[in-house]
């Protein structure tokens, strides 16, 4: 069919409501627009669905989501394990989210399939822990993580708690393939699923026993009970999940003096007070940084919309500054370490996990203290399959993971990243350097001068309008064909996840990644510095991931800057 056929049946459907015909209908002689909307429909990856908020098959709206819903209640329905504990669903702040997860509830409960919703928005981490909590099969969230506010999101998880595995995913992209998206999806209103005891409304206790596993993670009890008459934190959501339970685990924590940016406590889809709800960069935490000055901050703390990513802006001197997701990473790493070898409480077969684009200084931290480090691919769900096959083979423990995304996680109780317990550590981890005489500045510089200096980055390329992912391949498969033997470096090694193979062109060997297929180049540098291109498996855009190590700051930032350079050509 055509995507002007498919543009036809949506306008002509009896089941598509009156407001979206008014979209469509206004479309009428803009090809390029109709083309984009349907063309095809939105990519279900491992992590889902993500796109712009509009009309039509590739947009977020209330019958993709069915459709999206109708896919996953197949794969349950014909997966042939035990689905007693139905599906539970979260949602983020969002606009759009709260009706999202209803439609999705009653493509279930349409299907047979129980549904346990949250009464309310809910952090990502909570939805992970919820899962195994009340034995679900698997479970939805509506979120865009930290995208723009144009966005929204549907993720999928699976019965461990991490996010649905690839054979799953293809499952669920087969059967939407298959089925049409309005005859073949089973609906059910809501309040029907309700009064049919086919959806249950889950709340606080399950708030309860999440908070108590992530407290049960608090190593600086000793150092918050000391710092804490002098230690001031200021903490903002950026209008989302983490408003409530993040003060909360803080109170519990014993932190005495908490502020909030009351203007970013708002639950607001629009994020009102910021470009993007992104706490990756430091415009988002302007408001912040003002109270800070004028009430003698220590530390900000902030978490995106959906409560599973932390950032934090330090002091530094009369100044505040971000630090980036690599340098929180392996802060928090070695205040584990440290912390709990003061405790006693280090495992001897500790093991701490990050994907392969972040930092290898942890690797050097986890080298010196006798902890065994290892790698996956991007994405948070490779760190929890590590989790599951620690317990399961007793070999390791688990200590923490982490992505340079700002994604982290210390315990067991969850399978994806979770900024409640990654704001709760960094604040303890603030009060021991504050009994130092330090910030959590100054300690980033002694890890430096302890270890090396690193500079790690991120630069992304977009792609827009049509054939945006043709040309992203395209590009892939030239650095394939033609692989470059320089970048501002010599080549030592490439690492292609896609088949597979390590190639060392100094030696002519090859070898295994060890790792699952994955569209990701990875170039080893001399000197330990390295470059790595990832396309997007969610947005139109490829990643240039750039790593260096020098013998001092500037020597690392120079590096940084020339492989930037040279990589940016090859993405041109």
């Amino acid at each position: 069919m055509s995507y002007i056929d498919e543009y036809m049946k949506w306008l002509n459907s009896p089941v598509v409501d009156e407001e979206t015909k008014g979209e469509l209908k206004a479309l009428e002689g803009n090809d390029d627009e109709i083309r984009l909307r349907f063309s095809g429909m939105m990519n279900f990856g491992t992590a889902g669905l993500r796109e712009v908020m509009r009309a039509g098959m590739n947009g977020m709206n209330v019958y993709t989501v069915r459709y999206a819903t109708q896919g996953l209640a197949d794969l349950i329905r014909n997966c042939g394990e035990d689905v007693g504990g139905g599906v539970t669903i979260s949602y983020d702040s969002r606009n759009n989210s709260r009706r999202f997860a209803e439609e999705s509830a009653g493509v279930l409960a349409a299907n047979g399939i129980h549904v346990n919703i949250f009464d309310e928005l809910r952090p990502t981490p909570e939805l992970s822990f919820a899962l195994r909590e009340t034995g679900s099969i698997a479970g939805i969230n509506i979120t865009a993580s930290h995208n723009t506010k144009e966005y929204n999101g549907y993720k999928v998880y699976w019965s461990d708690g991490a996010q649905l595995p690839p054979e799953h995913a293809a499952q669920v992209s087969a059967s939407m393939e298959r089925n049409d998206i309005f005859d073949d999806v089973m609906t059910m209103g809501f309040e029907e699923g309700i009064e049919k005891g086919l959806i249950t409304v889950i709340g606080r206790d399950i708030d309860e026993k999440y908070m108590s596993k992530v407290l049960e993670q608090s190593v600086g009890g000793k150092y918050v009970e000391k710092a804490a008459d002098d230690f001031t934190i200021i903490y903002t959501p950026f209008h989302g999940t983490g408003y409530k339970l993040v003060p909360e685990v803080l109170k519990r924590l014993g932190m005495k003096h908490v502020l909030t940016v009351s203007e970013q406590m708002v639950i607001d889809g629009d994020f009102p007070t910021v470009k993007s709800p992104n706490p990756e960069y430091i415009e988002g935490f302007h408001l912040a940084v003002d109270m800070a000055r004028k009430n003698n901050v220590d530390l900000i703390i902030g978490t995106d919309p959906d409560g599973d990513r932390c950032g934090i802006v330090v002091r530094n001197g009369d100044d505040y500054e971000t630090l980036t997701g690599n340098q929180i990473g392996v802060l928090l790493l070695n205040y584990l370490i440290t912390a709990r070898r003061e405790q006693g409480t280090l495992p001897e077969n500790a093991a701490a996990v990050k994907s392969i684009v972040s930092t290898t200084m942890a690797n050097e931290i986890c080298n010196a203290n006798g902890i065994e480090i290892f790698e996956t691919l991007t994405g948070f769900k490779y760190i929890g399959e590590k989790i599951k096959e620690f317990q399961a083979s007793g070999d390791h423990t688990f200590l923490f993971g982490f992505e340079e995304s700002n994604g982290y996680l210390a315990g067991t109780y969850a399978r994806d990243k979770d900024a409640v317990v990654a704001s709760m550590l960094i604040a303890e981890m603030g009060c021991m350097y504050k009994l130092r005489g330090m910030s959590l500045y100054q300690g980033m510089q002694e890890l430096y001068e302890k270890y090396g200096y690193f500079k790690e980055g991120v630069v992304s390329v977009p792609f827009t309008g049509l054939g945006a992912r043709e040309k992203m391949s395209s590009i892939m498969d030239g650095l394939r064909s033609d692989p470059p033997e320089k970048l501002c470096l010599k080549v030592d090694r490439i690492r292609d996840y896609k088949t597979g193979e390590i190639r060392d062109l100094r030696d002519g060997s090859v070898s295994s990644t060890g790792l699952p297929e994955s569209n990701v180049l990875f170039y080893d540098l001399e000197g330990g510095c390295s470059m790595i291109v990832r396309p997007s498996g969610t947005e139109p855009k490829v990643k240039l991931y750039i790593m260096t190590k020098g013998k001092d700051g500037r020597e690392a930032e120079e590096l940084f800057e020339k492989i930037k350079t040279e990589g940016m050509k090859r993405l041109s």
